[in-house]
């Protein structure tokens, strides 16, 4: 289950995050509302269980951090039952924002497009998908092709049920579509996600927060994969600083500002715009780092 593999990465992720809350018996008849109690043959035979940013780790251990460093506020959890057929077993997010429904959901993309909500995946019984701020999580606990069918009319009726349709953060149409791995977007505020995707360096050098949004495309030249990165800081001097943070402990032997050969012979190269920090990780030559970094400035104009 996509929740169980996250849970290495979640083990490093710090907490500390505010908590929002006690959920109340309203906030839960309006997440149930969202979803079916039947579908297909299966029935939610037992109460729904109701979790926030504090009593999720009861729910989901370790992973609950990842959950959290993307801002959610509650999760409403559903067990469906039939006889002779594997439990299904359903996991509704409500989260602050739906660029943050947007950014969990980029946290795992692996698998088919399930065409359901605003982007989804399908791989071995597991059904993701986001909406509105709504994240989703369906998953067969064994994969029949009966519960297949299940998960994927129950995705249906969970994605209708979600009148808001959401909109991915701004920053991510920055990232050029040319040369772009499929599904080779991420979406986070921290450092630690980073990692999990790019591993950059154990310390912040970054400076990111939850106060930041990052957007992380992969690119493929020759064979060869590249990173850009886009970070987004709430105020112009926090974007210097973390210029200066970075190309400090990052490139300390750049013989020109903003642009260094690591040790793998790639070039890593990195400008600011206004309020974003722009980097290119393991280019395979000096210009074509430049040009990067250029055409993505082009784009924040």
């Amino acid at each position: 289950m996509k929740r169980l593999c996250w849970i290495l990465i979640c083990l490093f992720l710090i907490g500390g995050m505010s908590s929002m809350g006690a959920c109340s018996n309203d906030q839960k008849v309006i997440l149930g509302g969202l979803m079916p109690r039947e579908i297909n043959g299966w029935v939610a035979r037992e109460k729904d269980e109701l979790y926030d940013p504090e009593t999720i780790f009861d729910y989901i251990n370790g992973a609950g951090e990842v959950y959290r460093s993307y801002n959610f506020k509650q999760l409403l959890a559903r067990r469906f039952s039939k006889e002779g057929q594997p439990d299904l077993v359903a996991d509704l997010f409500e989260m602050t924002s739906s660029r943050d429904a947007f950014g969990v959901f980029t946290h795992d993309l692996e698998g088919d497009d399930a065409g359901v909500g605003r982007g989804s995946t399908y791989k071995g019984g597991l059904l993701s998908f986001w909406k509105g701020r709504f994240f989703v999580s369906l998953y067969a606990e064994e994969e029949t092709e009966e519960a297949k069918k299940a998960l994927f009319a129950l995705s249906q009726k969970v994605a209708s049920s979600i009148e808001e349709e959401g909109e991915k953060p701004d920053i991510v149409s920055f990232l050029p579509e040319e040369a772009r791995v499929r599904k080779g977007v991420h979406y986070f505020h921290n450092h630690l996600i980073l990692n999990y995707h790019f591993y950059v360096s154990d310390e912040n050098i970054l400076l990111l927060n939850q106060e930041t949004e990052a957007a992380l495309g992969t690119y493929r030249e020759k064979n060869e994969k590249l990173y850009l990165l886009l970070v987004r800081y709430p105020e112009k001097s926090k974007t210097s600083q973390a210029y200066q943070s970075f190309t400090k402990v990052y490139m300390p032997d750049a013989k020109e500002a903003g642009i260094v050969q690591t040790e793998d012979e790639k070039w890593t190269a990195s400008r600011v715009k206004d309020d974003i920090l722009v980097i290119v990780f393991n280019a395979p030559s000096a210009d074509f780092a430049k040009r990067m970094i250029e055409h993505v400035l082009k784009r924040i104009d």
